[in-house]
């Protein structure tokens, strides 16, 4: 008798249904609700990681949430004055003066916490490790480093450069959340996207890391315009003027009417008050400006200088 109760109660057991485990798609859906309400690290966001990790800990979407809750937590964003009207190439949120009528110019400057960043880093590392053809992941990892590094990147350097050969050599098909199948050209404009944010920083490590990546790139696309235009724009900042030269005479000779060569090239001769070398390149501007008004300007200086 009590081994057919016992019977009874297992069956019994066995009609009552499990609770279902959500799935991926569910911690999704409750992680976009919590977060449009609460933010990116706000209250609830953290337990429901640890759940959803617990739960899916393959799941690339909660190492990317992961990433974002980390990357936000860690960073601290102060209003700082400054004697500069620049910071990292950003323009300051006020102007301002002191008491002695001296200007003193106001910027953000974020700060971050070393460990929560490091956290960070790690999760969008093993996204990236689930898909190595998610453009987007390893531009969100690109640009937490360049955000983290500020005057010094390094690090962004490096992740630039890996990224570029992993490119060439491995030739992935890329895919990008906005972008959907991403062009070999879209690729080249981003990393130039990138060249052009270190040159606004304009610190020391930034115009190294400008034309590192920029000769990096030249290694692959031995011809590209927008490289060997870096390249001219480091050295005639450097005001090595020859070297300058050399690459925008490079580009000209294939592209005669690349405007950042023409006019760097003009900038240069006049620089310098070389007569002969500015007549030269006004030339080429006449025959070959981007505008109406480009070349007519071109034309009427190099007139101008004729009738002398």
């Amino acid at each position: 008798m009590k081994n057919r109760i016992l019977i009874l109660l297992l069956g019994l057991v066995c009609l009552v249904p499990l609770h279902a485990q959500e799935t991926k798609e569910d911690y999704l859906r409750r992680y976009n609700n919590l977060v449009s309400r609460v933010g990116a690290d706000g209250l609830g966001v953290e337990t429901l990681l640890n759940k959803w990790e617990a739960a899916w800990p393959e799941d690339p979407n909660h190492m990317l949430a992961r990433f974002s809750f980390c990357f936000t937590r860690s960073r601290h964003v102060s209003v700082v004055p400054m004697e500069q009207d620049r910071y990292l190439g950003n323009p300051p949120l006020v102007p301002m003066k002191d008491s002695t009528g001296k200007k003193v110019y106001y910027f953000e400057v974020a700060d971050f916490d070393d460990a929560l960043f490091a956290e960070a880093n790690t999760a969008i590392g093993k996204a990236i490790a689930t898909a190595q053809n998610h453009l987007d992941w390893q531009l969100l990892k690109i640009n937490a480093l360049l955000a983290y590094e500020k005057e010094k990147p390094e690090m962004t350097l490096q992740e630039l450069k890996s990224l570029v050969t992993f490119h060439y050599t491995r030739k992935p098909d890329w895919v990008h959340d906005e972008l959907g199948t991403v062009t070999p050209e879209q690729f080249e404009a981003i990393i130039q996207d990138y060249c052009a944010v270190l040159f606004r920083m304009n610190t020391p490590t930034s115009m190294e890391a400008f034309k590192s990546l920029s000769e990096h790139m030249l290694t692959y696309k031995k011809e590209n315009p927008l490289f060997l235009d870096n390249l001219g724009s480091y050295y005639l900042i450097n005001k090595d003027y020859k070297k300058a030269r050399k690459y925008y005479d490079q580009v000209l000779k294939k592209h005669p009417d690349d405007m950042t060569a023409l006019k760097n090239c003009i900038l240069m001769a006049r620089t310098t008050k070389d007569l002969k070398m500015e007549k030269k390149y006004l030339a080429l501007m006449a025959a070959n400006g981007e505008t109406e008004n480009d070349r007519a300007s071109a034309q009427a200086r190099l007139e101008a200088y004729n009738r002398k």
